[in-house]
């Protein structure tokens, strides 16, 4: 007879999911702070998004525009007839898709509107470490935002204020600049946890400057196009520096066979604080890219 003491514990699957990373015309991000009563990531700041959902989302690029709308009330979406946008009452739209009242699609539908699933790219995918009890394979897309003269149009992809969800899973929604949120999180003012802080500081070093530019989007869109866009992380939580530190080891890193003195880690201090990434290949030509793409 097994001990069941000494089985090992079976491993949960992770949970597919989506999250968007939405850049407006001053090279600021949207960043939402989680209740801090959620059941995942709670009270921490992360960009907008939640788990694919097979009755209503065709694609993971829906599932991160319909959360985005639902959590920030900015919705990505074309029309063929704009002036009609103007009519919808979208604070109802969203408590309806947000309470499943409707379904997003239903909402878009009745609207003349599309979901502006080209306007996504793709920008990493993160699996939670096999210890974790809830699981996420996220995808990571981006998105530029681009200027509105009209005042609160909330289609089109045009700049309008984030609002939050009146804490349903988040209490607060608002547009940051990337090494701005970074200096928050670094006094604790805010809280991060690695993907976040990764794409963040990745971010921090092309959206330089108060106004986003066209070679800035076209950098961002060269970065998703190559390797990185594609690079999916599974981290390993090992002990670097001769023991001294601990850090999340990602793909590539030296000490999960790349080359020797290729680093590609996130050293921490206690739980997800003092965090510290440390990153020295190219990324638009060295980033691992794994090969086996889950289906939905």
């Amino acid at each position: 007879m097994t001990n069941s003491a000494s089985e090992t514990p079976k491993l949960t699957e992770p949970r597919l999911s989506a999250s968007l990373v939405l850049v407006n015309s001053h090279n600021e991000v949207l960043l939402v702070q989680r209740n801090p009563q959620a059941n995942s990531f709670a009270g921490q700041h992360v960009f907008p998004g939640g788990n694919f959902d097979a009755k209503q989302d065709t694609s993971l690029e829906w599932t991160a525009i319909r959360e985005t709308f639902e959590e920030a009330g900015l919705l990505l979406a074309l029309s063929d007839t704009p002036s009609t946008s103007l009519d919808i009452d979208f604070t109802q739209a969203r408590k309806d898709v947000h309470g499943g009242q409707t379904t997003f699609s239903t909402f878009l539908t009745n609207n003349n509107l599309r979901a502006d699933l080209g306007a996504l790219l793709p920008f990493t995918t993160w699996v939670t470490p096999p210890a974790a009890a809830r699981r996420f394979r996220t995808e990571f897309f981006i998105a530029f935002l681009e200027d509105s003269t009209s005042g609160g149009l909330h289609s089109g992809r045009q700049e309008q204020l984030p609002t939050p969800d009146g804490g349903q899973e988040v209490i607060q929604a608002r547009f940051l600049r990337p090494e701005s949120a970074i200096e928050e999180y670094r006094n604790g003012k805010i809280g991060l946890f690695p993907p976040q802080y990764y794409i963040l500081e990745t971010l921090r070093l092309i959206l330089t400057g108060s106004s986003n530019t066209e070679s800035q989007r076209n950098t961002v869109q060269m970065l998703s196009r190559a390797a990185f866009g594609r690079m999916v992380i599974n981290p390993k939580f090992l002990r670097v520096d001769n023991g001294v530190n601990q850090a999340f080891v990602y793909e590539g890193d030296e000490l999960r066979g790349g080359p020797k003195g290729r680093l590609h880690r996130m050293v921490v201090g206690r739980p997800f604080s003092q965090m510290n990434l440390q990153r020295n290949f190219d990324l638009f030509t060295q980033c691992p890219v794994e090969v086996d793409i889950p289906k939905l």
